[in-house]
């Protein structure tokens, strides 16, 4: 048996067994049903600044 399971602060997550199931609910999770079957599309990677400057002090060049 699987059990969905949704709590406002800490997401989302699948109880295995009708008690696991009602102690949280009385911990604040709520019970949900799966409408889709299908997989939900990955998010488009965000745009990776390239210009942005590097990280820690800038070394200054040894004379030689």
């Amino acid at each position: 048996m699987v059990i969905y399971m949704r709590h406002p602060f800490h997401g989302n997550k699948v109880a295995i067994a009708e008690a696991e199931a009602e102690a949280d609910e009385k911990n604040g999770w709520e019970r949900y049903t799966v409408e889709s079957t299908e997989p939900e599309p990955e998010p488009e990677p965000e745009p990776v600044n390239e210009l942005a400057k590097p990280r820690g002090r800038p070394r200054k060049e040894l004379a030689a």
